[in-house]
């Protein structure tokens, strides 16, 4: 993994500010030693995958509508606070759930801690993982290719229209939110006038 990233890095990969993965401890370690200062969010979905894994089906329902509460907070430190109150609740009933919970209480919260206007877009990785299964299903519709290359030719062109919906439709961060970032304010774009002879 640490190889992976330094030759991302190599490429020109930087101003990396937050990594959202899984819980995978290479992953994790190697993000540590080459992503230096970045944060790492654990997958919000993950999480609950995990939690839920030790908690009867029959309260999985009732579990999992009150851990949703934690991410319905207005703030990090409303989030702490009610974090702390469901695993103080429900610990005796479902130890081995709110041990996982409390565990992954910095990690899962992290994206918090960014502009609010980015919080529906970075708590998971469900996005990549929509994309990933689209890329899938169209190549599964193929079945077999004659070459690399037109693997290539296919995967490229599903992500180029990704690219394009993100850049031209319905944008992934508008720049008003990804200015917050930098703490700078955005100027409204002058409207061009272009001339024709």
């Amino acid at each position: 993994m640490v190889i992976l990233l330094d030759k991302k890095q190599a490429r020109g990969l930087r101003g990396v500010e937050l990594v959202i993965s899984d819980a995978h401890e290479g992953l994790k370690q190697a993000i540590e030693q080459v992503l230096i200062g970045a944060t790492w969010q654990r997958c919000r979905v993950h999480v609950a995958r995990n939690i839920l894994s030790q908690v009867p089906k029959s309260s999985q329902g009732m579990v999992s509508a009150i851990i949703r509460t934690i991410f319905a907070q207005p703030s990090y430190e409303a989030a702490k606070s009610q974090l702390q109150r469901v695993v103080d609740e429900l610990s005796g009933r479902f130890p081995k759930a709110m041990e996982i919970l409390k565990e992954a209480e910095e990690d899962v919260l992290a994206y918090m801690t960014f502009p609010k206007a980015h919080w529906q877009r970075i708590h998971s990785t469900n996005p990549l993982e929509r994309l990933n299964r689209e890329i899938r299903r169209r190549t599964d519709v193929v079945g077999i290719f004659p070459n690399r290359d037109s693997v290539i030719r296919l995967v490229g062109a599903i992500l180029l229209e990704q690219q394009d919906e993100w850049t031209v439709g319905r944008r992934y961060f508008s720049l008003e939110s990804m200015a917050q970032l930098a703490g700078k304010t955005v100027q409204p774009l002058e409207p061009v006038v272009v001339l024709q002879k």
